[in-house]
């Protein structure tokens, strides 16, 4: 159904929550995982960074713009205009990107020796859940798994679907709240540059806990600086908030590839997974607590303890001077079993 011609709450669900969801979870920074561990050999940290930044970017360019929209013709003039954005988007890949370094007869940035292209594996969908079961018996798989479910919930989660209310809450205007949203976008894309640069050049579960303590911070200190406009107060955590929202992006893609090696983009790919269901319940769960309470300020704190908590995971990661393999029998990695 078309969301220019939807006249059902389900068509809604069904549209935005089934076939949106299936194609955004499609382009995560799994996907960029993937590409990365192809194409570079050296500053993957930074790539990834840059890959997370640009995704962000887009809330510069289009948030403002679509509450403009909104406000003056309505919601369907903008779906529709994003809907046809990602087609020309979707044309550019088809035309210009390749799928492995030696289809462009370059090696990988950073590599000695040109690498040929693998021919293409069969019963991916059986390795994905191979890798899943051979983590699942890990113990890094559950701290990466658990820290970015909670990264989930202080970000995507509870921003993204809550911050309108909250700051409608406090007498904000919706132009001013998505502009101060599109600030949070811009300061994420610094901030994953950052983050990505630094892991490349520091232990990653330092980079990991230093972001999700900062993170801890102002989200406490949200409740004291949110009002009606835009303050220097709100400026500064927007800044300060935004510059860790995406960093922990970088690292634990770094942290799954150092454990699990060649299955590392995958193993990234559950803990998405993760992220996703946790801020799929921040959501949820932050609304029904907004109703509960008349207010959002025990979500925030809440998410502060969360995100202290994830800090707390972070240094349990065990690594390696290398990265491991299956053991013999297909069934778990026994360096970090």
């Amino acid at each position: 159904m078309p969301p220019g011609v939807m006249t059902r709450p389900w068509q809604l669900v069904a549209y935005w929550g089934v076939l949106i969801g299936l194609g955004s979870g499609c382009l995560t920074m799994t996907f960029a995982a993937g590409v990365t561990a192809r194409w570079f050999d050296r500053r993957r940290s930074l790539v990834t960074g840059a890959l997370s930044s640009a995704s962000h970017l887009g809330q510069l360019l289009f948030l403002p713009l679509l509450a403009w929209s909104v406000g003056h013709h309505g919601w369907r003039p903008p779906v529709v205009t994003l809907a046809l954005v990602a087609l020309a988007v979707a044309a550019l890949v088809f035309l210009l990107l390749r799928d492995h370094p030696a289809e462009a007869g370059v090696k990988p940035y950073g590599a000695t020796e040109f690498v040929a292209k693998p021919p293409p594996a069969a019963g991916a969908a059986a390795r994905t859940l191979k890798v899943l079961l051979r983590a699942a018996r890990t113990g890094p798989f559950w701290l990466l798994a658990g820290a970015f479910a909670l990264c989930g919930a202080s970000t995507n989660g509870i921003m993204w679907s809550n911050w309108a209310p909250a700051a409608h809450d406090h007498g904000m205007r919706a132009t001013a709240a998505a502009s101060l949203l599109s600030l949070i976008g811009i300061f994420s894309a610094l901030g994953a540059l950052l983050a990505g640069w630094l892991t490349d050049r520091f232990d990653p579960r330092r980079v990991l806990t230093v972001c999700f303590a900062v993170r801890a911070l102002t989200l406490l200190a949200l409740p004291l600086v949110f009002a009606s406009t835009v303050t220097v107060p709100m400026l500064l955590f927007t800044a300060v908030y935004g510059l860790v929202d995406v960093a922990t992006v970088p690292p634990v893609i770094e942290l799954a590839r150092r454990v699990y090696g060649e299955d590392g983009p995958i193993v990234f790919g559950w803990t998405n997974a993760a992220h996703q269901l946790g801020a799929g319940a921040s959501a949820f769960l932050g609304a029904t607590a907004r109703d509960a309470f008349g207010s959002y300020d025990v979500v925030w704190a809440a998410l502060a303890a969360g995100c202290l908590v994830a800090a707390l995971l972070a240094p349990a990661v065990r690594m390696r001077g290398h990265t491991c393999r299956p053991d013999a029998s297909g069934r778990g990695y026994p360096s970090q079993s």
